[in-house]
């Protein structure tokens, strides 16, 4: 690798390496395009076209018809802008689901977001070394860790990205679960059939929990839609991706499965949703004596020194000098 930076210099001088990088990279981004832009187009999409060319297009707004032309560039793209293997391609449906993103188009945006982003930073990287800082003042290491680095950071931010959407997402579902189990629960003693008190609780608890809302809508459409109910809760534990959901999902479908009665495995539920609860608030309140402790230490005790040494220090310093003049 020396040798390989040696030669480049000598050759191009001192931002020989900076420019064979962008040049491999301006390659690589030619090379790709001629199979993006001469992808065929599948026939049975033409077939689709020319279907729906027949039909009149029913009335939508501005932004629905951006979002379909971008939706349509992007499909051109797909084979590019998405995992060929069909399980990291589910893997990753079901990340974005969990998210809550659920277009069918969500696994190609992300991916041209992660292109697009560790380009922009890679073109950043490489303007801030060769004209704001310079190639004579880096070494050949830091000239190619400032210019990778912002591309890395922008490849990898999308990433970091859905991974807060769904701790976020899954936090907020955690929280306001027992308070859906316990609305539930009043709806169907109150006569209300299982997908009645869905639709109920999810309208009721938009403003406050809208991911769980969500949730709860989707399995109501779909259980009108006439899938399998088992399905259906199963697939809604699988988008939550929380324990708690998983469990409850479970008991309902054993209720299902054996007759017992749903409002009483509800009731049992609630109750030992609540205990959770409180006792997840209880060992959040046990972890806090502990961090204030460390916040405390770290703000209080240096002050506490300087005041009590600092006056200590300054008269030995004196007495030093005093000594050392006599």
């Amino acid at each position: 690798m020396d040798t390989l930076f040696t030669l480049l210099t000598d050759m191009l001088g001192p931002m020989g390496p900076a420019i064979a990088l962008g040049v491999v990279g301006l390659t690589f981004v030619l090379a790709t395009l001629p199979f993006l832009l001469g992808a065929k187009k599948d026939p049975m999409e033409k077939l689709k076209a020319e279907a729906a060319g027949t039909r009149e297009r029913p009335a939508q707004g501005q932004a629905a018809l951006r979002h379909r032309n971008r939706a349509e560039r992007l499909k051109k793209y797909a084979t590019f802008l998405e995992p060929q293997d069909a399980q990291e391609l589910s893997d990753m449906r079901l990340k974005l689901l969990q998210a809550g993103y659920r277009t069918r188009e969500a696994v190609r945006i992300f991916h041209f977001a992660q292109m697009a982003l560790g380009l922009i930073g890679l073109a950043i990287g490489l303007f801030y070394t060769l004209v704001v800082v310079g190639t004579d003042n880096l070494s050949t290491q830091q000239q190619v860790g400032f210019i990778l680095g912002p591309g890395a950071g922008g490849y990898f931010l999308p990433k970091y990205w859905i991974s807060r959407r769904i701790q976020e997402r899954q936090e907020q579902i955690t929280q306001s679960f027992p308070d859906a189990l316990d609305m539930l629960l009043v709806c169907v003693e109150a006569g209300q059939s299982l997908n009645q008190a869905i639709l109920r609780v999810a309208q009721e608890l938009r403003a406050s929990a809208p991911a769980l809302a969500d949730e709860l809508e989707i399995v109501s459409h779909e259980m009108k839609a006439g899938k399998d109910k088992a399905a259906v809760l199963t697939d809604m534990g699988e988008r939550c991706g929380v324990q708690d959901v998983s469990s409850f999902v479970t008991v309902l479908i054993q209720s299902q499965t054996f007759g017992t009665s749903i409002s009483e495995a509800l009731r049992v539920y609630a109750d030992e949703m609540r205990d959770k609860r409180v006792m997840r608030a209880e060992e959040a309140a046990n972890k806090l004596p502990t961090k204030m402790t460390l916040t405390t230490m770290m703000l209080t005790v240096p002050p506490l020194l300087i005041i009590l040494i600092g006056p200590s220090a300054v008269d030995l310093g004196k007495l030093g000098e005093m000594s050392a003049g006599n």
